[in-house]
């Protein structure tokens, strides 16, 4: 083995034999001095026995996560292949799709790399020393790919700073793009790739909108709208649709998105979704169906609790807007709330509502978006559609 050598605890050699592709830095027995962070390194249980390959971190309490449990080299052509594997199983599952989740970190075997095609604009995040190290290396295999014309990194997230890592943005490749068109089905919305969240979109959701749009039916809200992306699938068939969003960016964005679609049935309110779904539950039920996309309320362990607390509160008042019949189409992105955990939350808002829930369906994220058996931080969207009979 060319690479350092670091050899890992009974409890670390468990984790990997049950699949999961992290070790955890108090599982790490001995590692050889002067390791930056970055690497790849080649790992061993305590008999010496060769384990896998996989990138350090010197910083995160994340210490290795393995990038192959084979003995080969992780050079260009490895990157290359694994990069050509991801784009293959895209075009299996989304055809020409322009717009498409390309890497999905773990989930391809691709740890700390995530990336986004709107087209041929490609944005990346590299979130780990070892990625970030190799962002233009990856940008030029990207290149030949995709034939992506422009290269953006959005490295601006907080999740860069437990490695140590800057959070910087900008053009790796190709000129500075502007605004991006990105289509879901009839719907036309703009992508701002260099100042929207995220990438630009979000589109883990794309799927669920469309299949949230089949529902639609009057009276439509969308609370947590951002930049209007179920609100416009919701239009398609509803007779009037309002989406709510707090930050006044994002509310032009929606309404620019509106105009672009055609869609004028859509109106934007610029409000706190729960000061506005407390009013309208207060008016008693008038809405047909409810869009709940908010952002992640528990960041990290700690903060569940509180988390627990505004889901219930968002879909309880959501539930005493709903008509008899009324659908519910209600998200989580936050990993520390599970799926069990979030359907006990529902069940709870509708024994306080009053009401009994139906479950049509339970939904995660798209399909360029897949987990990973055996590695559940690799599915951390749920998505829940309701009746209230």
């Amino acid at each position: 083995m060319e690479e350092p050598v670091i050899s890992i605890g009974r409890r670390g050699a468990g984790r990997l034999e049950m699949g999961h592709p992290w070790i955890y830095r108090s599982d790490v027995e001995k590692a050889p001095a002067g390791l930056e962070g970055g690497e790849v390194v080649a790992v061993v249980d305590g008999r010496r026995r060769f384990l896998a390959k996989a990138f350090w971190s010197a910083r995160s309490q994340i210490a290795l996560r393995v990038v192959t449990r084979l003995e080969e080299p992780v050079d260009e052509a490895f990157l290359g292949a694994r990069l050509a594997s991801a784009v293959a199983l895209r075009r299996r599952v989304l055809g020409d799709e322009p717009s498409r989740r390309v890497v999905h970190g773990e989930a391809d075997l691709l740890p700390g790399l995530v990336v986004d095609a709107y087209g041929e604009v490609v944005v990346l995040q590299t979130l780990i020393p070892a990625t970030d190290r190799r962002k233009e290396l990856i940008a030029d295999l990207l290149q030949g790919a995709l034939g992506a014309r422009t290269v953006v990194e959005r490295n601006d997230v907080r999740v860069r700073e437990l490695e140590g890592l800057a959070q910087v943005k900008g053009i790796l490749r190709g000129a500075e793009p502007g605004p991006v068109e990105h289509r879901e089905g009839a719907a036309r919305m703009r992508v701002d790739v260099l100042g929207g969240q995220k990438t630009g979109a979000f589109l883990d959701q794309r799927e669920n909108r469309i299949r949230a749009g089949e529902y639609a039916r009057g009276r439509c809200l969308d609370c947590f709208s951002y930049a209007g992306a179920f609100a416009l699938q919701l239009a398609a068939r509803a007779e009037q649709v309002t989406a709510v969003e707090m930050q006044s960016v994002a509310a032009r964005q929606a309404r620019e998105n509106a105009a672009l679609s055609g869609a004028t049935k859509v109106e934007v309110v610029e409000a706190n979704a729960f000061d506005y779904l407390r009013d309208e539950a207060d008016k008693g039920p008038s809405w047909d169906l409810v869009v709940l996309d908010p952002p992640a309320f528990a960041k990290n362990k700690a903060s569940v609790a509180a988390a627990r607390r505004g889901y219930k509160e968002v879909n309880l008042r959501a539930m005493h807007c709903l008509v008899p019949g009324g659908i519910l189409v209600t998200s989580s992105c936050s990993y520390h709330v599970p799926e069990a955990m979030l359907e006990e939350i529902l069940l709870e808002a509708a024994r306080d509502a009053g009401r009994p829930a139906q479950v049509l369906e339970r939904r995660g994220a798209a399909r360029d978006h897949p987990a990973l058996l055996g590695v559940p931080e690799t599915r951390y969207l749920k998505c829940f559609v309701l009746r209230l009979p």
